[in-house]
């Protein structure tokens, strides 16, 4: 059984968190004094601190509690903060299971945070042999968080296992499903009652087509998500962001119709990168990009950039493999195009 308060870090338990001029009043008022704004424009004023309006959209839309909802500026937040609440600088440490989202390394390197990887099988799923000794050969109190990324970036697949990983895990899971939309597994919300070690990630970023408006929402125990809140910056998400957010969920149909479109044209790429020569192999895929292996990938890249098409280098992680995502019907025929006239 995981002990939250044991994993918190000290600090953050005795953090007073700072309170904004719009956190002491509450109500409605028609003269705002208090905050030092300029009283003149549009965008005068600070946002809600705590985007209620939107998390009582979410929570609605996910069927949780308002309490077990968080509003991030983009997913990469969301890591940051969880990576402070819970690691101790230069002495505790994260696992991640590469070749996976690079963030969860760069966050835990910036906050001092040692970073134990795991890689995935060649099958690009976990190592439960390699994870089990991992856990057990180091001290598992000061292994407190673990990053999954279901469906994975780069490689596009839905993970198995996460099961294993929140029953034998003594620490905090956090699960991105940033493409989880794009799946047709089911998201782990459904079970964060089971799991109060859990902590689900998803975006605004992908299906929902902001990624400009830098929306990231993190769903988890009531206790996680308040510590959350105690440590966050007071306006971390702008209004017009938030705005934007409101305003797609209330075009839902509009999302629904991209995403229809983005799954048919997903199955058009994987089978015709699949007829093509020069494609060594395509990845199946959950995603809104598709992985593919060719010969040589920096060279195909560098084709394919002199054709004013930029995809995704993943030679450095994954051998001669580039990420393409789904785009339209028009720029998706036109690179299978390209790809069929090109001669290394």
């Amino acid at each position: 059984m995981v002990e939250l308060e044991k994993l918190v870090r000290t600090n953050i338990i005795a953090l007073k968190p700072y309170s904004s001029a719009r956190d002491d009043f509450s109500g409605e008022a028609g003269i705002f004094l208090d905050a030092n704004e300029n009283p003149f424009g549009d965008l005068n004023r600070y946002p809600d601190p705590h985007q209620q309006t939107l998390k009582d959209k979410l929570k609605d839309l996910k069927k949780l509690s308002i309490k077990q909802v968080f509003i991030g500026n983009g997913s990469d937040e969301v890591i940051d903060l969880l990576i402070r609440i819970f690691c101790n600088p230069s002495l505790d440490k994260v696992i991640i299971c590469p070749p996976t989202y690079g963030m969860y390394e760069v966050a835990a390197n910036i906050n001092d945070i040692i970073v134990l990887s795991v890689p995935l099988t060649s099958a690009f799923q976990l190592d439960i042999e390699g994870l089990q000794n991992v856990i057990s050969q180091s001290a598992v109190n000061t292994i407190k968080i673990f990053f999954l990324c279901s469906p994975n970036n780069p490689t596009g697949n839905s993970i198995d296992d996460i099961d294993w990983v929140l029953t034998h895990f003594n620490g905090i899971v956090v699960v991105d499903e940033a493409y989880i939309d794009f799946s047709e597994r089911s998201s782990f919300i459904e079970k964060l009652a089971l799991y109060p070690n859990l902590v689900v990630v998803q975006t605004f970023s992908k299906a929902w087509g902001l990624a400009a408006a830098r929306i990231g929402v993190a769903y988890a125990s009531e206790a996680i998500i308040a510590l959350m809140q105690k440590i966050k910056p007071p306006y971390n998400v702008s209004s017009l962001n938030q705005e934007a957010a409101l305003k797609a969920i209330e075009n839902e149909y509009v999302v629904a119709h991209q995403k229809a479109h983005i799954l048919e044209q997903r199955i058009y790429l994987e089978t015709s990168l699949s007829q093509l020569p020069l494609i060594k192999k395509v990845y199946p895929s959950d995603a809104n990009f598709i992985l593919i292996e060719v010969e040589d990938a920096d060279l195909l890249y560098a084709h394919l950039v002199l054709k004013k098409i930029v995809v995704r280098n993943r030679n450095a992680v994954i051998k001669n493999c580039l990420r393409i995502s789904i785009g339209t019907f028009v720029e998706n025929k036109y690179l299978i195009e390209v790809l069929k006239r090109y001669i290394p």
